[in-house]
């Protein structure tokens, strides 16, 4: 019986180390990076005050802009963006679509924390996201972004002022 078991357990480990070994073979998709730069202005804003505390308003910003990656690449981006905000600070939701010069897309939602100055001049903030989509190349890829960017104040006659920022792209592509 002893013999039996030690058998057993042996045909099991076999098996278990085996897996183990044929599974080292497999290809992971590893993940790739895209650093970038970008500009986006805003097209259009509507602001929402709340009455609740002074300084304190909603605002909703079309914003589009382009990017600058490290490979040489351009895309314009287009973006969608929620704020809620008393005196300039508080969090940020934004959804921007890429499109690159070849037609593919990648699409990410993001989120941050806007910060500003004692007076409610927007300074900046980092942010962290989500890749939710992709077409053409970029077919479904997965991945996050993070960023950082710099607010500069509206100029006279504009929705909302412009945004200087760099990021990175981390993602993976199915194989193919």
């Amino acid at each position: 019986m002893v013999i039996r078991r030690f058998f057993l357990g042996l045909a099991v480990a076999s098996i278990f180390v085996i897996g183990i070994w044929i599974l080292g073979f497999v290809p992971e998709a590893t993940a790739e990076t895209l650093d970038w730069k970008y500009f986006t202005h805003a097209l259009r804003a509507e602001v929402f005050p709340i009455p609740d505390v002074e300084g304190h308003f909603v605002r909703f910003t079309l914003r589009e802009g382009v990017y600058i990656f490290q490979n040489g690449e351009l895309a314009w981006a287009k973006q969608a963006v929620y704020n809620d905000l008393i005196k300039g600070a508080g969090p940020l939701d934004v959804y921007t679509i890429t499109t690159f010069q070849d037609g593919s897309t990648i699409t990410v939602h993001s989120k941050m924390r806007i910060e500003a100055t004692p007076a409610g001049v927007q300074t900046g903030g980092k942010v962290t996201g989500e890749i939710i989509h992709g077409t053409g190349r970029f077919q479904g890829i997965k991945g996050t972004t993070t960023s950082s960017v710099k607010s500069l104040p509206p100029e006279k006659g504009e929705p909302a002022g412009k945004a200087l920022g760099e990021g990175t792209f981390v993602y993976t592509l199915p194989s193919k």
